[in-house]
Order: C-alpha cells, then structure tokens, then sequence
C-alpha cells in the first residue's frame, strides 16, 4: 500500500477526522502499519524526542491513556497525565487560558472529555496540536485503529462494508465520517430513537458523495446482510448510567450474537472499541469467536495514534 499526504499535517488539530483527506487517512495508515512492524522488530526510534504531550482526562480511560503515554515514550518522547482535579479548569479557570497556558509548556494536548464544544474552545485557543481522545460526539483516534485494521485482516478498505449495530453515539458519527471519508460502506442500525445525529448524518453523507461510500442509517437487523465488518459498542456510555435500565429494554433486540453474525460473510470480522459488557450488547460466543478482531483492533490504537503523533509533531 502506497500512498503520500495531501498536505502537510504538521501542526493540524485533530477533532472530527473531517481535518483528513483520503489520501491523510491512508497515509497515516501505512506508517502505523510500519511503525507496528518496527516495534515487533525491536527497532528503536526516536522522532519525538524532546517533545511533550499533555492529556487531559475528564472522563477515566484504559486503552487512550495507555496507548498515547506508550506511543509517545516509544518514539522517543514524554507524556503527562493531568485529570480534571490537577487542574486549574477544575477550580473555574477558562479554557481559553489553559490553552493558552499550556502551550507554553508542550508540544500538543490530547483531551478526552464531554462536551465536544470544550474540545473546540480548547483548539481555538492553544497555539499548539491538540487531539481529540474522546467527546461525546467523536472519536477520531479510535477509528483511526479501526481503519488501520480493516486493512490489515481485508488488505483494502474501499469494497467492504461496514456495519454498526447499537446505539448513533460518537463511535456510529466517527465510523460514518471515516468511511465516508476513505470510501467504505457503512450501516448503522440502531433502535428507533437512538439514531446518529442528523447533522453529522448529513456531513458524512457530503464526504461520501465525493468517496462513492454507501452510508445508510437503519433500524433493520437484516441490513446486517452480506457485511464484512460487524461493529459495537456498549448501549449505555460514560455520562448515561442513570438511562442504563432504560436503555437495557430499548436495545435488547440489538444483540451482537449467533443469529446476527450469521447474516454477514462468513469471513466477517467483528470489531468492538471496549470495553464490552458480554451478553449484553455482544455474546461471549461472537466477542471470543474465531471471528473477532477486537484485541488486534485495541492494540492498534498504540500505533495508529504513534502514526497520528508523528505527523503532527515531527
């Protein structure tokens, strides 16, 4: 796989992957493909050396935290964890100044918070990268990995199609912005009422003009039909517990199981960001299947983010 920038990411703000062209995301793609080949390799490498990343965590996390502090040190760099409480935005300060404070100490900021409206007004005013590890809206750097997986188990993202059973939360409008992007199918079935938002249904639905993606949004299982990828993820999302119940009644036909996975390929893969909550939005049979990615998936999010991180920094 080949394939160059069509521009230079350096110094880019990565808030939606709508920052990305094809041509970026495939980019990125093959030099996460190379940097995970080099680490299996023991290769050392160095290119962030001197450069620090700040992230900031609203909401707690396993594989974001871990995954960028890892990708940073493995290129040579240094990461600092700061949560709500170490800082002054716990205590009222405005973004605006934490922004403007920080980038005078590091090189880029990853936050993962709620509000997708803090994350732009953090962007806005830093003078530096600052990267989205997760608002209630997107979640660029997931699918980043997931893309990057794709083509590692199909060899191409471009003719296969993609299907998101569950709730329309940031991982159904990331997945439909990146596959509008790149070109790949993607469905997303989910029940009625928990629908993606009809905004970013129509931003995907203007990239995928120009890709030639097939995007539907579905309440129908049997769309499930003919998929190269099945996707999901948990029903009730950090900030919705107290919609947990209700959200059990409203998804209990929306299981990932036997009966689902049978309408796809048999050469179906099945994907899942974690963590997962086994016999509820997904049985043990399908997530611990033959079938299932979702280990190489979490651990491709080290290198894909290193990918990411590189290009913004080097």
């Amino acid at each position: 796989m080949m394939s160059t920038l069509s521009k230079s990411l350096k110094g880019l703000d990565v808030l939606t992957l709508k920052e990305f062209t094809e041509e970026d995301i495939l980019f990125l793609i093959q030099q996460a493909l190379t940097l995970k080949a080099k680490h299996e390799q023991g290769e050392i490498i160095t290119t962030l050396r001197g450069k620090t990343l700040a992230l900031i965590f609203d909401k707690p996390s396993t594989r974001t935290r871990v995954s960028f502090e890892a990708g940073m040190m493995q290129l040579g760099g240094n990461a600092m964890y700061l949560s709500g409480r170490d800082l002054q935005l716990g205590r009222g300060e405005p973004i605006s100044d934490t922004a403007k404070v920080l980038s005078q100490y590091v090189d880029a900021i990853m936050i993962r918070t709620f509000e997708h409206s803090k994350l732009e007004q953090l962007a806005e005013h830093a003078s530096i990268p600052v990267i989205n590890g997760l608002t209630d809206d997107h979640h660029p750097c997931q699918v980043l990995a997931d893309l990057m997986t794709v083509m590692e188990c199909k060899g191409d993202l471009k003719g296969n199609k993609m299907v998101y059973i569950g709730d329309g939360n940031n991982m159904a409008h990331s997945l439909l912005i990146g596959s509008a992007i790149v070109g790949m199918d993607c469905t997303v079935i989910c029940p009625k009422g928990y629908e993606p938002k009809k905004e970013i249904i129509l931003e995907a639905e203007t990239l995928a003009h120009v890709s030639g993606a097939n995007l539907k949004v579905s309440h129908d299982l049997t769309d499930v039909s003919g998929a190269d990828i099945i996707y999901t993820d948990v029903w009730a999302s950090m900030g919705q517990e107290e919609e947990a119940t209700l959200r059990l009644q409203a998804f209990k036909h929306y299981q990932v199981n036997d009966e689902i996975v049978g309408m796809a390929k048999p050469d179906y893969i099945f994907m899942h960001c974690l963590p997962a909550h086994r016999e509820e939005e997904v049985t043990a049979t399908v997530i611990d299947g033959p079938n299932s990615v979702v280990f190489q998936q979490a651990g491709n999010r080290l290198h894909a983010q290193k990918a990411l991180l590189q290009a913004l920094l080097a």
